[in-house]
């Protein structure tokens, strides 16, 4: 069961609220639909985590952390799939909704240098930021709709799975 997995790896609550440094969030952290192992929950979790990790932001966790509570979904899980976009992803994603931009806007797009550098990256930053702002918000809005669809498929299919195993147990035991 995919709620069996989720919770193997989900920090408690009472451990997040005794961090000193989430204590200006306590009243948040008892809220117990934040915390819910559900196909909803975790669907959602899965749109707002991956929706915040293709956006170009500072605070991403925070931005991720806000939409959770927002959405009532399973806090941990859309903080933590923020990761997703790691300094060792990040260029290849945004580099990639860089070209979906460019491509929606219909504006040709920049070639990477052979040595990518923060001075070349700031002289190109208002030729880039258009079309990087656009493929970013098109591809989160996409990949966070469908891995809400996906998870919820993936839900519905292992739950289905497993009422099928029951009965075929039960009727065994009856013969």
């Amino acid at each position: 069961m995919p709620r069996r997995l989720l919770q193997r790896y989900m920090p408690r609550p009472e451990t997040l609220r005794r961090q000193k440094s989430l204590r200006f969030m306590h009243h948040l952290l008892g809220d117990p639909s934040l915390w819910m192992l559900s196909r909803r929950s975790v669907g959602n979790a899965f749109m707002v985590g991956l929706f915040v990790a293709l956006l170009p932001i500072p605070l991403q966790m925070l931005a991720a952390a806000f939409g959770a509570w927002l959405l009532r979904c399973n806090l941990p899980l859309s903080v933590s799939l923020v990761w997703l976009t790691n300094p060792l992803t990040m260029p290849v994603i945004f580099y990639f909704n860089y070209r979906v931009g460019a491509w929606l806007l219909d504006t040709p797009a920049r070639h990477m240098p052979d040595r990518l550098s923060t001075s070349w990256i700031a002289e190109k930053m208002a030729d880039i930021l258009p079309a990087l702002l656009t493929g970013s918000i098109v591809v989160a809005i996409v990949v966070g709709l469908l891995s809400n669809l996906t998870i919820r498929l993936i839900w519905r299919w292992q739950v289905a799975r497993s009422w099928k195993r029951r009965a075929r147990q039960r009727r065994q035991r009856q013969t």
